[in-house]
């Protein structure tokens, strides 16, 4: 008790106002186990806590400096194996989420899991293109479907936060170009844009034809199917 109030005591200033809050990260009055062990209980119970991904700078704030956070993300992880849910890597940090086999369990439960967009097949493609090739701005994206993309559609992702306005293109005009978003990796749970499934391999699996997609044949028909009779209209 008396040494907790030192402590205390020497995380005020002399006028009385809270100093930097004392925090033992290092914890070397502990076994290397017992401290490895607390290590790994604030990792996880920071990233349990969290409602967005926490990054390898937040969770230092919380270890020692000595300490490898992959290396206890590694051992938090296979204690882990065979649980329902997983320390996943996602949009630049890591998150607890439930392991797919037991998504039909919870729906059941508590109801579907709502996506944060309602996307129709032809947004799926434009933003699949956009997740490829960005930056990008919507001319190029129309000359690779062959029909014109709406402002609609684009407003649409836009929207859902699942991309936003790029640089501007060096082209005539200098017309917006469009990225995908943090929303982009958190919603098709993907950790970096690295982690996009290989083009060449999309091809080679027969999913994705690159001259397809440039000739506009990759869906027949393709439009704004929210609404079949939008015009067309430029970006400027």
């Amino acid at each position: 008790m008396v040494e907790a109030a030192r402590r205390r005591g020497k995380g005020r200033s002399d006028d009385g106002r809270s100093g930097d809050r004392l925090f033992d990260k290092e914890l070397d009055h502990l076994p290397p186990e017992a401290r490895w062990r607390e290590w790994m209980h604030r990792v996880e119970a920071t990233i349990f806590a969290a409602s967005e991904p926490v990054n390898h700078e937040t969770l230092a704030r919380i270890v020692g400096k000595s300490c490898s956070i992959d290396l206890l993300i590694g051992d938090i992880r296979e204690e882990l194996r065979g649980r329902p849910y997983d320390l996943v890597a996602v949009a630049g940090g890591w998150k607890h989420l439930t392991r797919p086999a037991y998504a039909d369990a919870i729906g059941a439960a508590v109801g579907g899991n709502e996506r944060a967009a309602d996307l129709t097949q032809s947004e799926v493609l434009v933003l699949m293109c956009i997740g490829y090739f960005q930056p990008i701005t919507r001319a190029e994206l129309s000359s690779f479907f062959g029909k014109e993309i709406s402002r609609d559609l684009i407003g649409h992702l836009r929207g859902a936060k699942l991309i936003a306005s790029g640089p501007r293109s060096p082209t005539p005009g200098a017309p917006y170009t469009y990225v995908t978003t943090k929303q982009f990796l958190l919603e098709f749970g993907l950790d970096t844009l690295r982690d996009l499934p290989d083009f060449e391999a999309l091809e080679d699996a027969g999913l994705l034809s690159k001259e397809k997609l440039l000739a506009g044949d990759i869906m027949p028909g393709f439009a704004d199917d929210r609404d079949p009779g939008a015009s067309a209209v430029g970006d400027k």
